[in-house]
C-alpha cells in the first residue's frame, strides 16, 4: 500500500470533512486488563479540553510523522509515546493549542504548518482530558528541537509502516508500573505506541487505507 504525499493531502483534507470512524478505531486499540487488578478513576469534573498535532511531511518517497517520548517521572503518563500536544490554555481553540503545543514540544513553528482538519474528540480516561487531534502538513522537512523538560526525544513515524496489513500488533505490558494490559499496539522505530496514541493513530490508518 503507497500513496504519494501529492496525492494524500487534498484527498485528506476532504475526507476529513466526511463522517470519521471515531469508536470504531479507537475500541479495536483499546488495552484489556489482565486478571483482577484494574485500574479505576473517579473524575469529579469535567473534562479539560487539549489538543495534539498531527503533523505530516514528506522526506523522498516516505511520508513522515513526529511523535514525542515523555520523560520517566511520577505520573499517568511517564515514558509513553505520544503526540506534542497538551492542556489548551485561555481563550484557544483546538488549532491554536495544538500549534503552541508543536512549537513548545518539537520546535515546530506554527507558520510552518497548515492545518488541514481533525480527527474525532477523544478522551483520556487517566488524565481527565479531551483531546482534539488536529491534522496538518509541513511543504518540507521541519527542524525539529525538543523541548528539554517535556521531551525526552523525538520519534519520527513512517505513515507507509502505519497502513500496512499487519501494522497492529499485541502483547502485554504494565501501566503505571502496577496494571497489567494486553495491550494493542503500533512499533513505530522501535518503540511500543499504545493507549490513547495508538487509538488516534488507528483512527488516521482507518481513513487513509480507505483511501486507497
Amino acid at each position: 500500500m503507497k500513496i504519494s504525499f501529492e496525492d494524500l493531502i487534498p484527498g485528506l483534507t476532504e475526507r476529513l470533512k466526511k463522517k470519521l470512524p471515531g469508536a470504531l478505531a479507537h475500541n479495536a486499540m483499546r488495552a484489556v486488563p489482565v486478571g483482577s487488578l484494574i485500574p479505576k478513576f473517579d473524575h469529579s469534573s469535567p473534562p479539560k479540553p487539549g489538543s495534539v498535532l498531527i503533523l505530516l511531511y514528506a522526506m523522498g518517497d516516505q511520508i513522515l510523522f513526529p511523535l514525542t517520548q515523555r520523560p520517566e517521572y511520577g505520573g499517568t503518563h511517564s515514558g509513553q509515546v505520544s503526540f506534542p500536544g497538551g492542556k489548551a490554555e485561555a481563550g484557544e481553540d483546538a488549532i491554536a493549542t495544538a500549534l503552541r503545543e508543536g512549537e513548545e514540544e518539537i520546535g515546530i513553528r506554527a507558520a510552518e504548518v497548515k492545518v488541514i482538519g481533525r480527527l474525532s474528540d477523544f478522551f483520556v480516561i487517566p488524565s481527565n482530558f479531551m483531546v482534539t487531534p488536529v491534522v496538518g502538513f509541513a511543504n518540507s522537512k521541519p527542524v525539529f528541537k525538543a523541548d528539554p523538560v517535556e521531551v525526552e526525544k523525538i520519534i519520527i513515524g513512517n505513515l507507509s509502516d502505519l497502513i500496512r496489513d499487519d501494522a497492529i500488533r499485541s502483547k502485554e505490558i504494565v501501566a503505571a508500573g502496577r496494571f497489567p494490559l494486553i495491550a494493542p499496539h503500533f512499533e513505530i522505530d522501535g518503540n511500543v505506541v499504545w493507549g490513547a496514541t495508538a487509538m488516534m493513530l488507528n483512527e488516521l490508518r482507518m481513513i487513509v487505507r480507505g483511501m486507497l
